[in-house]
């Protein structure tokens, strides 16, 4: 029997046709909801970078000459020194020391960081000054010498600083919340005696700490607290703290949100001097989330004070204490000292009378970082055992 299919063919071959058109339809709706979606993250990213230019621009950016930082050795790490003065004012740095000297040292592959804290009371060389402290290198050279006097009696490669003053670490620390910091006894006492010249080199009010034990620091407690040196361990418990402050501002700006990020920025960025430039700047936020701090020590690992014209903290020697820098923290195990840092070496030795070292530069698998300090006859050891070495 022939069946009449004329009727529901017709029938059919419209409702197929509705089906692909409604199936048109959704394609064309989702094409348009996709381009909208790639519109608005285009126009979000655009404010995005607006806003980073707008602050970053803010920036005081100092041009220096690479051809006069000394680079030789290269460690296969991204070296930024991070210099603390002691001015209040950031527009005239003529003549100011760096207080505080820390290298930041980024593993670009692993984002894992190192901060090398060196004593500001260092007896090495700063070109065309001879030997003298490592502070006064900035005094002498502004940024340019500093970075050129690291690079020369440690084999660094550091092209990039970032230059602040201690108001600025009293404003992130406010602007993060403040953080938690444990004071033992020593330090409360110190902090309550020089707390009152920190609140007038700052310009606000101090509140003093009434107990040890743990506390919540402001800015200008944290930075009072930073900047302790009358203490067991001296400048080397110093530059402890410091990256102890350091550390802890650094966990809490990872977890703020865009408002607090807004208002850090306004409030700090204009008092930072930098030569790294925007698009540099730039390209380091978005890792910022994905950076972890993994060893933080102070540098050199053995020091033994000596009175000359002033009182100086000598590596004991230079070259073994930079072998030892580079074999452990940067992963250099054939790492021999170039030909400019032995011959410094030798000029400390001459002048200081200091040729031996307990450091042992044979081994370069420890797990552990020794510094030792000797000042008057008195030998302080601590050990800092690392996180993790990628």
């Amino acid at each position: 029997m022939k069946q009449n299919n004329g009727k529901h063919g017709t029938e059919n071959s419209k409702l197929k046709t509705n089906v692909k058109k409604k199936k048109n339809d959704k394609k064309g709706g989702s094409k348009k909801i996709a381009i909208a979606v790639v519109i608005i993250i285009v126009m979000i990213l655009g404010i995005i970078a607006g806003f980073i230019y707008n602050k970053v621009s803010k920036v005081n950016f100092v041009k220096i000459d690479e051809g006069n930082l000394a680079i030789e050795n290269k460690t296969g790490y991204r070296n930024i020194a991070l210099l603390g003065v002691d001015t209040r004012d950031m527009n005239s740095l003529d003549g100011s020391r760096s207080d505080a000297i820390i290298i930041v040292s980024i593993n670009e592959q692993s984002k894992d960081v190192n901060l090398i804290s060196v004593y500001r009371d260092s007896y090495i060389d700063v070109q065309g000054h001879g030997l003298t402290k490592v502070t006064h290198a900035y005094a002498y050279g502004g940024p340019e010498l500093a970075l050129n006097t690291l690079n020369r009696n440690l084999d660094l490669d550091i092209s990039e600083f970032v230059t602040v003053n201690f108001e600025i670490v009293a404003d992130v620390v406010d602007l993060v919340g403040g953080i938690d910091i444990d004071i033992d006894k020593s330090e409360l006492s110190q902090m309550n005696k020089y707390i009152e010249d920190t609140s007038k080199n700052v310009g606000r009010k101090a509140n003093k700490i009434t107990s040890a034990g743990k506390q919540h620091l402001d800015g200008i407690q944290a930075v009072t607290y930073a900047r302790i040196r009358k203490t067991a361990g001296g400048d080397y418990k110093r530059t402890e703290r410091m990256r102890t402050v350091l550390t802890e501002v650094f966990e809490k700006a990872k977890k703020m949100d865009v408002g607090k990020l807004n208002e850090l920025a306004n409030k700090v960025l204009p008092q930072v001097q930098t030569n790294i430039g925007l698009s540099e700047v730039v390209s380091l936020i978005p890792t910022i989330s994905s950076i972890n701090i993994s060893d933080s020590i102070g540098w050199p690992y053995e020091v033994k004070g000596i009175t000359l014209d002033r009182w100086y903290g000598v590596p004991t020697t230079l070259e073994a204490n930079v072998v030892k820098l580079h074999r452990e923290l940067f992963g250099q195990k054939d790492y021999t000292a170039s030909d400019t840092v032995k011959t410094i070496s030798q000029s400390i030795i001459n002048k200081t009378g200091y040729k031996t070292t307990s450091l042992d530069i044979t081994n370069d698998n420890s797990n552990t970082n020794n510094t030792t300090n000797t000042t008057n006859g008195t030998t302080n050891t601590t050990t800092k055992t690392n996180k993790s070495r990628k």
